[in-house]
């Protein structure tokens, strides 16, 4: 029974293939993948495209899941479609007379730079060859057609390592004295390609086929299996991509640019893929096929030369760049090949960009009308704006290492951001050392390729000595924000001694470089590395942007004034959470908090707690003056007391040495010494062992402290209200919020609002002076959000501590579980995602709706905030928000990604 389902559309049947996938433009490329829809949608554009047609990514699927076969009507569709491609270009597959050249290349939905396979140049024989060669006058042309066929069939169809064919075309350039394999004379590269029949008859255990059909079908079926290859599952897994889409194959009419000084290809983007620059960035050969360009096996040419080389051409791809651009909205990656001086375009794509250049794009075309202000934050991840933040170099660290000659090199700086890391020559060093030793990775290659993108990812940088800006290494350092820099011609990397040479320096596998993606320059040796400030004018103006569209707040967690400011400039409206046990582990008050723990009598802890006061004011008042008219919520102080003391173990080891060094005491200064340091641990170690709680995460702390040791809050207190009264005789507008951690029972509450508001009544009465302030909880637990109502009533204001009460929901210990069976029940499915990352909605999520809905029952203006880090998780805000939360708080560097993702959230409602 002969198949009516269609699995092959036609270049020029777009409209067919867009009517099957459904109508809409997604469902199209889910379809036909990126690549065929676009071409497709060039053709019909009039844009010059060369004839060909796409199999469906639904072939793909059917092929996997039928163990490698064929579905029923597909075979008979593609030779039905190479039959009208032939008549479209007027030559025929296979024939002598007019021969018909073929391309395989892959295309899945979402772009996936060189994860899959292609074949080129597919059709050639000897006898297609010597017509060739009779047609065109030109064997260098044709001989090197057919060395690169059986070089990628043999790698990509028949699985030969790729490096077997590399070292044969080095010692025929060495022979000849020749730079590039465009310099080799016809029988060099004849020579070369006999050769590398007789590696691939070796290798693969079968000569290479010089049948077209079945080159055809074997390179189609090489594509489809290329889908399930580690590469492309090690990308999809970084990237976030579906792995049941498959991947459409598409074939078409080969163009060539290696026929002559009138023939050129390249890959261009309509803007600068680095910095948004609204002009044409790329790189071109003249002579040369398009896999010379992207593989970093020729030193390639900036697209402005291509002006001057060829002026109509240039002017032409500018035109259609516009266009292109114009019709799909966005920054467009391009493909073109010009054959004796006529162009084609080979692919058009949205373009992979770093994250500034994101930024600028989408601020650039919003003010150009070309898309809207919400079509411009959507486009941007809340990702992107993180990488902002990335380190960069301290600049007297650079200048100084410039001055003292540790510049290696400069090459071309194509992903943004400083990295410093031990230099690795190869994927899998670099992966070990970074995720198994936990060392800092710098990947070093002559060039990169698809199967080094597990070291890519595992790097903090990456460097080659080949490639432009349209290399591979470019465009997966630009997909993950790794700073990268590319081209350096200076470095001489040695794989097989495992050094980098320039000149007559060298640099060892495993020894230091620093790399800065801004500027393209490498150093030997680390250089020191700081965050920059959000100055760039294209964010400013989106984040504003994100201010206008957004409905809930962004506060920041700071627990010291430059924190506070830092938060202040990238945005915060306030701190939502001050940690004010923080503070007390400071070199200078860790002895008098030490002293006011182990303290026997009551005025002995006084006195210590007389030490910390002017200091804790001094903590606030900074505070105070850094959110100036903001508010500030200052948590009390939380943790159980033995954090602030020696561990247990800690302490029994030292009295351990103590007592065996007092046995070897010289003099008698020195045993007086030892045994007033023995006294003073015994203490302690007796005050530790006092203090030991079985669970003490779950026992004396928080409120419960608070109420067992009410002078430790009193003084707190009494330190917020007097630095309030203290800065706002200065002029600063001070609006404090004090928060009780840990509360389960409203009594709790109750009591602890009572003792505070009379310190805080105190100390206003003392100052003459009124400050207007609120007092709220956190909620943690449980049995706070069952009986939020009830809260309310002693609460102007609740905040949710969502690291706390996901550990309590859950009943799990964070540390314990993110170090041990979190991973592995994350990595069997058990859990979707690290509840810790990302708010549990179903769970957490449900006990914060309950607690806001029966916290505003009793007080309907209750202020509701979460300052766990899921303040800074985009889905978590965008939850959030669904709930009802007023605003979330963050750490100061997630601020500008809270304000984005707030943004988001508000626009997909």
């Amino acid at each position: 029974m002969t198949s009516t389902k269609t699995w092959v559309y036609l270049f020029d049947q777009i409209a067919d293939a867009q009517t099957a996938a459904g109508g809409g433009w997604d469902e199209t490329r889910a379809l036909l993948g990126g690549k065929g829809a676009n071409l497709g949608e060039m053709t019909r554009l009039g844009v010059p495209v060369p004839p060909g047609f796409t199999i469906t990514t639904e072939a793909c699927i059917a092929y996997l899941d039928e163990g490698g076969r064929f579905p029923d009507g597909l075979w008979d569709q593609v030779l039905d479609a190479v039959g009208k491609v032939e008549a479209a270009a007027g030559k025929t597959f296979g024939n002598v007379e007019r021969p018909l050249l073929l391309s395989c290349r892959s295309g899945a939905k979402f772009s996936m730079p060189g994860m899959m396979d292609t074949v080129l140049n597919i059709g050639l024989n000897a006898d297609v060859i010597a017509s060739l060669i009779e047609l065109t006058g030109d064997p260098h042309f044709v001989y090197d057609a057919q060395r690169r066929l059986v070089q990628m069939f043999g790698s990509v169809v028949l699985g030969v390592d790729d490096a077997l064919f590399e070292a044969p075309l080095a010692r025929f350039r060495e022979r000849a004295h020749a730079a590039t394999d465009a310099e080799l004379s016809p029988a060099d590269l004849q020579a070369a390609a006999a050769e590398f029949r007789k590696i691939v008859e070796r290798h693969a255990g079968q000569p290479f086929p010089d049948d077209p059909i079945t080159q055809l079908r074997d390179s189609i079926e090489a594509v489809f299996r290329s889908w399930n290859g580690k590469r492309a599952i090690d990308y999809r897994n970084a990237a976030g991509i579906d792995h049941d889409l498959g991947t459409a194959v598409n074939i078409q009419t080969m163009v060539f640019g290696n026929m002559g000084d009138d023939s050129a290809t390249g890959v261009a983007m309509s803007r600068n893929a680095t910095t948004g620059e609204p002009a044409i960035e790329g790189d071109f050969l003249v002579n040369a096929q398009g896999e010379d360009v992207v593989a970093g096996i020729r030193a390639t040419r900036p697209i402005a030369e291509l002006a001057t080389e060829m002026p109509e051409r240039y002017e032409e791809f500018a035109g259609y760049s516009r266009s292109l651009e114009q019709h799909y909205r966005n920054m467009q990656d391009m493909e073109f090949t010009i054959e004796r001086g006529k162009l084609w375009m080979l692919q058009t794509r949205d373009g992979k960009r770093t994250a500034q250049a994101a930024v600028r794009i989408a601020v650039d075309q919003a003010d150009e009308d070309l898309i809207s202000r919400d079509e411009a934050l959507m486009r941007i991840k809340p990702e992107q704006v993180d990488t902002f933040l990335h380190p960069q170099f301290v600049p007297d660290s650079k200048q100084a290492a410039s001055n003292d000659g540790a510049l290696l090199g400069i090459g071309l700086n194509v992903a943004p951001g400083a990295a410093v890391g031990v230099v690795a020559f190869d994927a899998d060093v670099a992966q070990r050392w970074a995720d198994d030793e936990g060392r800092a990775v710098i990947m070093a290659r002559p060039e990169t390729k698809p199967d080094d993108v597990h070291g890519m990812l595992a790097a903090n940088g990456i460097v080659t000595s080949r490639g432009g800006r349209t290399s591979h290494a470019a465009l997966v350092a630009r997909q993950f924000g790794k700073p990268a820099v590319v081209g350096v011609a200076a470095l001489d990397i040695d794989l097989d001694e495992r050094v980098l040479r320039v000149g007559t320096r060298v640099v060892h596998e495993g020894e230091w470089i620093s790399l800065d993606g801004n500027t393209g320059e490498i150093f030997v040796g680390q250089l020191e590395v700081r965050t920059p400030d959000l100055d760039n004018p294209w964010l400013t103006k989106l984040l504003g942007w994100a201010d206008e569209r957004r409905d809930i707040g962004v506060w920041t967690n700071a627990d010291t004034p430059a924190d506070a400011a830092l938060a202040r400039n990238y945005g915060a409206e306030g701190i939502g959470l001050t940690r004010t046990e923080h503070m007390f582990f400071a070199t200078d008050r860790l002895p008098i908090v030490q002293r006011m723990i182990t303290a026997e009598l009551l005025a002995d802890q006084r006195a210590a707690l007389d030490q910390l006061l002017p200091l804790q004011r001094g903590d606030f008042a900074g505070l105070f003056r850094a959110m100036d008219g903001l508010s500030v919520t200052i948590r009390l102080i939380d943790p159980p007391l033995h954090e602030f003391l020696p561990s247990h173990d800690e302490l029994s080891h030292e009295l351990t040495d103590l007592k065996i060094r007092l046995t070897a005491a010289s003099d008698l200064a020195e045993l007086d010494g030892l045994l007033r340091d023995i006294e003073v641990r015994e203490h302690l170690l007796e005050r530790v062992e006092e203090l030991r709680e079985s669970n003490p995460m779950l026992g004396l702390r928080g409120v419960r402290l608070g109420i067992m040791r009410p002078d430790l809050t009193r003084m707190q207190v009494r330190a917020i209200f007097e630095a309030a009264c203290e800065v706002a005789a200065e002029g600063v507008v001070v609006h404090p919020k004090v928060m009780i951690p840990l509360v389960s029972h409203v009594n709790e509450l109750k009591f602890q609002r009572e003792v505070l508001e009379a310190e805080a009544r105190s100390v206003m009465e003392e100052r003459r002076r009124e400050i207007a302030y609120e007092f709220g909880t956190m909620i943690e637990i449980p049995r706070a959000a069952m009986t939020a109502a009830e809260l309310a009533e002693f609460a102007e204001f609740v905040s949710f501590g969502t690291n706390d009460l996901t550990q309590m929901t859950y009943g799990i210990s964070r540390d314990d579980a993110e170090a041990g069976f979190l991973i592995s029940y994350i990595g069997n499915g058990l859990l979707e995602r690290n509840p810790f990352a990302t708010l549990d909605e179903a769970g957490v999520g449900a006990l914060m709706r309950l607690a806001i809905d029966g916290g505003r029952r009793r007080r309907p203006d209750l202020q509701v905030g979460i300052c766990g880090e899921h303040g800074g998780d985009p889905e978590s805000i965008a939850l959030s928000r669904k709930l009802g939360v007023d605003y979330v708080s963050c750490s100061p560097p997630r601020v500008p990604v809270a304000r984005l993702a707030a943004a988001q959230a508000a626009i997909v409602g």
